[in-house]
Parts: C-alpha cells; structure tokens; sequence
C-alpha cells in the first residue's frame, strides 16, 4: 500500500472526473430529457470543450445548468494540470513509481530486521546490521533525512551487495498499524524501535507485539522508569545509549584496557576482532555429539571459545574441555575476521 500525499491527490482528481461526468449525465437526463447515450455525449463534448453543437437547443433550465457545469469542470481541469505538472516537473511519477517497487521489494523479505527511527542510534544501528548481512528495513517519517542519506550513497553500486546498496525505507509513522504492516512486521525476525520519545518506542512494541507473537524486539530508552514498561509492552530487551555511554566513559577511565578490548570487540577499533555464535542445531551434522576438545576449534581455526550459553540459560565462561554441547546450546566465539570466517566455514552449516 503506497502512502503518500500525492497519490492522495491522485485519487481526488480521478473522484472529481467521475463526479463530473455523473452530474453531467444525471443532468443531461432529467432535465432534457436525454437518454444516457446522448447525456454521455453531451457531458463529455461539455467538459472537453470541443465546441459541438447540442443535440437540440436547450431549454433555460439546461443552459442555466450548463453555465454552472461548465465553471464547475474549469476547476476540475485547473487541478487536474496542477497535478500533472507536479508530476511531470517535480519527478512525483519517479518517486511513486519508486515507492511502488520498494513496497514489492519488501513483501518478498521473509527474517529481515525493520528498524524504527533513522537518527544517531539508528543509523549505526543499520550500518552494523547491514554489515553482517541483514536485510533491514527503516521506518522514519523525515522524509529529506533519508533523502539526504540515499543521495550520500548515489555513487555506490545498488545490486545485490547489501553493503552497498540503498537505503530500503518507508516513510511513515512507525506507531501506525498499517505502517509496521506494510514494512513486513509478520515475516520479519526482528525489530529494532530507536524513536526519540519513550512512550512512542512503547507504542511500536506493543503494536508489533501484537502483530507477531515471535517477533525478537530490541527498544531504546531515555529514562529508567521506561524500562519496565517497555518490557511489559513486549520488548525483549531495552538499551539505554546514555547509560550505557556514561559507564562506558568511568570505565575507561578505571580499567581502561578491558575497555579497549571491547571496543576490538564492537568494532570501535581500528584492528577490530569479532565475537560470534553458533548454535547447536546450526552445527554442522559431523561436528554435533563432539565435546569441546574434540571440535579443537582453537587449533583448526585460532578463533577461541569464551563461553556457552546452556539451553536453560545458564552461561558458562571457558567452559570445560569435556563438556559435550546439546540442543539448545550456543557457543561464544572470539576471534580475528579471518579466523571467523574459517570457523563459519569448518563448523557452520551451509
């Protein structure tokens, strides 16, 4: 469903048409007493102004009812120039057209990330999600902010690379309904809300809730006493960006090394690592029944096992050699690029 205003306008203009040859015909008929062929004629020679003559002369009722249909239909076709000249001059058709195939673009994603809110929280949001691969979907209502970011990335290749291509955007209210449902909300895996107000970041939790029970929901928060409720909503976690960069600047300033380790970690370094998981049932079929020794991860990869996130939740930090994963497990591994990228490949499945 495209929502726009000028395709609003779009569907007034015809409205008006069709009235206009309503009125002309319904007219036409009663008062002279045309039959609907011939009302349809004279209505369409009189709102195109052709010059034809009438079928027979009018009476003063019809000329009287001419008159106003006649300055009734100028209006029409004043609006209507108004908007074909916005489309042919503006690029308005370019920009529907656009919305039409970026709005069938997104009912064929199935697991892909809609992402709520297009400031400083969201774009880096977006930026490291498209770096590992997922397609993401945002929803902002400033319109010249997203515009602004597309024709940033104009000299980019738009193809198939989801790390160079556009910006897949909805412009709307992300705590509309419809809006969520056109982005997909149903197929998608997760949704990020990172609006500015709190209590709207609220409201697109518990919509999107609402509209799909599994949905993975990550909210953003301003204050405290949001946090409870944005839980309550449906969100499954909730990060606070101020909190979180107030302990992080204390941190650096009492153990500054575990700091910097983290930030190899996040990717706020030059020489960043990757930390990674892999789940049981992702395994690959002959790497699943083997204890941690006998997967020797380190040896095959240098990627390192920090830890083991048990089915129950139980978290384990460098867990036991001996230690047999099962269903439900998911391992933590740290490593460079290069070594993640060879253990996706040795343990991953394809």
């Amino acid at each position: 469903m495209l929502k726009h205003a000028n395709f609003n306008r779009i569907i007034l203009a015809v409205f008006l048409i069709v009235l206009s040859l309503v009125i002309g015909m319904v007219g036409f008929t009663t008062i002279e007493g045309y039959d609907p062929g011939d009302a349809f004629y004279m209505t369409v020679i009189t709102v195109s102004s052709v010059g034809f003559g009438a079928l027979h002369p009018l009476s003063e009722v019809g000329r009287t009812f001419v008159s106003y249909f006649i300055l009734f239909n100028l209006v029409v076709v004043a609006y209507l120039v108004s908007i074909l000249s916005t489309f042919i001059f503006d690029g308005e058709l370019r920009k529907l057209f656009k919305m039409y195939r970026v709005d069938q673009e997104i009912k064929r994603f199935s697991g892909h990330v809609i992402l709520c809110g297009f400031g400083r929280n969201g774009r880096k949001a977006h930026h490291d999600l498209v770096q590992n691969g997922a397609r993401v979907v945002v929803i902002e209502q400033d319109e010249q902010l997203v515009k602004n970011l597309n024709e940033g990335r104009a000299g980019e290749d738009e193809g198939e690379n989801p790390r160079n291509g556009r910006i897949i955007t909805i412009i709307g209210d992300a705590t509309n309904d419809s809006v969520l449902q056109q982005a997909g909300v149903a197929r998608a895996s997760a949704l990020i809300t990172a609006l500015p107000k709190d209590a709207d970041n609220v409201f697109v939790a518990l919509s999107a809730r609402a509209l799909n029970p599994h949905l993975n929901i990550i909210a953003r928060a301003s204050y405290k006493t949001s946090e409870s409720k944005l839980i309550s909503a449906g969100a499954n976690s909730v990060v606070m960006p101020d909190e979180i960069g107030g302990s992080h600047m204390a941190n650096l300033v009492v153990r500054p090394e575990v700091i910097r380790f983290l930030d190899l970690i996040s990717g706020l370094s030059a020489d960043k690592l990757r930390l990674e998981e892999l789940s049981y049932g992702q395994m690959r079929h002959d790497r699943q029944r083997q204890s941690i020794r006998e997967l020797d991860i380190r040896s095959r990869t240098g990627a390192t096992i920090i830890g083991l996130r048990q089915h129950d939740g139980t978290l384990l930090v460098s867990p036991s050699a001996d230690y047999v994963p099962a269903t439900g497990d998911v391992l933590l591994v740290l490593g460079s690029e290069a070594q993640i990228e060879s253990f996706e490949v040795q343990y991953r499945q394809l």
